[in-house]
């Protein structure tokens, strides 16, 4: 794995705009179906058009893979084993030169051709099948992968190091002429698909040759020259196309799963294996899914989080890749684990927010997978046995969900258990059941922040049932109870039955009802029927809009939140004529623009006030008056005044200016680097500390985030009226959150 990733996506759903608006139900997430070209060609246009997220892959959620090779026979370190081994002074280093000898005289592929360590012991990563006497079965895996209840597997068929798992013909360093004699691809391919799950095969090769063996010393023998990535950049860029078209041809996989450095890959090599996945995909009669972490256009393959996921719900649809373990990704001599909950927790989150989780495990150079590995996957798997009704085939709903547990927000955020407090929201496609995971017992009763009074009309909800521990079978509970504070939810006196999580779910006698939640929801049709889409603030192009289930050149009826605007464009890339929306519009046709919207972009109306007040101590910014720039924000007790009001004035990239009604100052981070520092004002010079993000973190609330400074407005907590605002780093606390209402 990457031990770092630039994450270069776009956060549609990352912030709203604020206040009330009725925003359909159930409409973000599977996206329209887009017709995908009967032939591709090497060039962005064409690639482009790939449908990135298949029905049946949005419909899976969980897959399973492994780091598994010749960097599992040291079992030190980490999978960068290779790389490590020859940066001087590094552990790695230090381990191989007291294990086996100097690197200079004890290389790498030592490991896979076979060598004697210094205490006279024969290394080689020579895994034997069971059948002729070892400990690797590849169906015995394929089977704990079904019982995990993963939905598609496959192996990493050639890591950062240079060694291909399978019978290569471009490069001798494979799996078959070499190290264990054995197609490991293709026992793989075969164990996984008799089994019925789809193939995922994962491949790492872009580093191999831009950067990974970076200590490694220069090789003369062109040989070793291939495995060590220094062939030079026209033939290594060509082996890089050529090892993936072979996996291509043998495999079949219907997910090409690809580390990062793709950018560092010669672009024509990159459409060249793009347009050769589809077309060959095409000629199979299969949807194919290729990730990638960077590289790509991002239209017609879906973005991979490494570690991680969004904090809110996003689109389009994505993936995250994750380890089992919290400090390798292959099998090392004490290698430590997340817990099953940890696990189970985040994936239940991920799959909230639009999302699919591939679990890594690591095996052991023999084949052997730990038992400890078993226990993590078989209760996940236990898990899905009985609840996964509430996953499988579901799709996010218009909010991931409430509750304290902060879990996401970018790649490289680690695994994390909920509370029961914390909840998260699925639906099922024929959007009239709302799943509602609670992550932990809450004791006799329940309440759903999210479902209060004052967000969503549940008049059409036919019964609340607590999924029982038995796949299809159901506890009957009480009618709820409904206030502006929430849903209220009488359960048992205490839980009927052990599990990491618990579900609630909600039947409606029709489509789930409209959450009045903010941003802005477009239709198909006039009079705010046919497909929807709700759409957060961001800027829409064409394909945004089809992966927000809606697509271009279809809208007819337009419902907005307080405190809104939209601006459509004729053209994509927001182009050509434009037409902008301050409120709802029933019927487009009278303006002359029905259908006619291509891109689009979701945005607060500028010439709206808000009052910004803290979600802890019930404070409203305030600006003081028309005092001196510099001065610091405050917070008073809301009383109408110019002083609490502002304005979100969009600037560009998805920041926004906070103007203040009286001084007309805006709000400014002046550079802060601590925790406790104070925002200011100042009038605005368009510098970066005075443009924020808004991101919306459930129930209605945001945190307001400093684009210089990285911190968020901090009310401090329950403090008097006139207390400074602070910024702080984002975390749990609801300090650091506040709602936006309109004036």
């Amino acid at each position: 794995m990457s031990s770092s990733s630039i994450n270069r996506r776009r956060f549609l759903a990352g912030s709203t705009c604020v206040a009330a608006a009725a925003v359909a139900g159930g409409l973000f997430g599977a996206g329209s179906a887009q017709a995908a070209p009967s032939t591709y060609t090497p060039d962005w246009n064409s690639v482009d058009q790939h449908p990135p997220a298949p029905e049946w892959f949005q419909d899976a959620k969980f897959g399973i893979y492994f780091h598994w090779g010749v960097f599992s026979v040291p079992a030190y370190d980490n999978e960068w084993y290779p790389r490590n081994m020859y940066q001087s002074g590094s552990n790695a280093n230090q381990h191989h030169i007291a294990t086996y000898g100097q690197p200079s005289a004890w290389p790498y592929h030592n490991f896979i051709n076979g060598a004697q360590d210094l205490a006279g012991n024969t290394v080689k990563f020579a895994p034997k099948l069971k059948s002729a006497g070892g400990n690797f079965d590849p169906d015995e895996w394929a089977q704990l992968f079904v019982d995990a209840g993963a939905r598609f597997a496959g192996p990493v068929a050639e890591h950062h190091d240079g060694f291909s798992m399978w019978d290569s013909q471009v490069n001798e360093w494979n799996s078959v002429n070499k190290g264990p004699g054995l197609n490991l691809l293709q026992l793989f391919t075969t164990a996984i698909r008799a089994k019925n799950l789809k193939l995922l095969v994962a491949m790492h090769h872009a580093y191999n040759y831009n950067g990974f063996y970076q200590y490694a010393p220069a090789q003369t023998d062109p040989s070793l020259k291939k495995l060590y990535g220094q062939l030079g950049a026209t033939a290594e860029n060509q082996l890089w196309y050529d090892k993936l078209k072979e996996v291509i041809d043998r495999a079949q996989p219907d997910i090409l799963w690809q580390d990062f450095k793709l950018d560092a890959v010669d672009e024509t090599q990159r459409l060249n294996f793009l347009s050769y996945y589809y077309n060959q995909a095409n000629s199979w009669g299969r949807e194919v899914v290729a990730t990638y972490k960077d590289g790509m256009n991002g239209k017609g393959e879906v973005f991979d989080y490494e570690r991680g996921g969004p904090a809110d719900l996003t689109s389009p649809y994505w993936l995250t890749d994750d380890s089992i373990s919290s400090s390798s990704w292959c099998y090392t001599q004490g290698i430590g684990y997340y817990t099953t909950q940890q696990m189970l927790h985040s994936f239940l989150d991920r799959v909230s927010k639009n999302g699919n989780v591939l679990l890594n495990i690591a095996p052991m150079a023999d084949g052997t997978i730990p038992q400890a590995q078993k226990n993590i996957l078989l209760g996940i798997g236990d898990y899905l046995k009985r609840f996964g009704e509430s996953v499988y085939s579901t799709r996010a709903w218009t909010t991931y969900g409430e509750g304290p547990t902060k879990m996401g927000g970018g790649s490289f955020t680690n695994p994390t258990a909920g509370t029961p407090q914390d909840i998260r929201f699925t639906r099922n496609k024929a959007n009239n059941v709302l799943y509602a995971t609670i992550l932990g017992w809450p004791g006799s009763s329940v309440t759903i922040k999210t479902l209060g009074s004052n967000q969503i009309d549940l008049s059409s909800l036919t019964s609340v049932k607590l999924l029982d521990s038995t796949a299809g079978n159901y506890i009957s509970l009480a009618t709820p109870t409904q206030t502006s504070t929430g849903l209220t939810v009488a359960l048992p006196s205490s839980a009927p039955f052990s599990a990491n999580a618990y579900v609630l779910k909600l039947t409606f006698s029709g489509d789930i009802p409209a959450l009045r939640l903010s941003g802005a929801v477009a239709f198909a049709d006039v009079n705010y029927v046919g497909t929807g889409a709700a759409l957060a603030l961001g800027d829409y192009t064409a394909s945004a809009l089809t992966s927000a289930g809606l697509g271009p050149n279809v809208l007819s009826s337009l419902r907005l939140a307080a405190g809104c605007q939209v601006i459509g464009y004729s053209g994509d890339n927001f182009t050509g004529t434009s037409w902008t929306f301050t409120a709802d519009n029933p019927d487009l046709r009278v303006t002359g623009n029905n259908d006619a919207i291509t891109s689009l972009k979701v945005q607060f109306n500028p010439s709206t006030y808000f009052r910004i007040t803290n979600a802890t101590d019930g404070l409203a910014l305030d600006s003081g008056g028309n005092v001196a720039s510099g001065s610091n924000l405050k917070q008073w007790t809301w009383d109408g005044s110019n002083n609490l009001q502002w304005q979100a004035v969009a600037v560009g990239g998805g920041y926004y200016k906070l103007v203040n009604r009286t001084n007309g100052m805006v709000a400014d981070g002046w550079g802060a680097t601590t925790n406790g520092s104070a925002a200011r004002q100042a009038a605005w010079n368009g510098g970066t500390n005075q443009q924020w993000t808004i991101t919306h973190r459930g129930a209605g609330r945001y945190s307001v985030a400093n684009r210089t400074t990285g911190l968020v407005l901090d009310g401090g907590g329950n403090v008097a009226s006139g207390s400074i605002t602070k910024q702080w780093s984002y975390g749990s606390s609801t300090n650091l959150l506040w709602t936006f209402t309109a004036q």
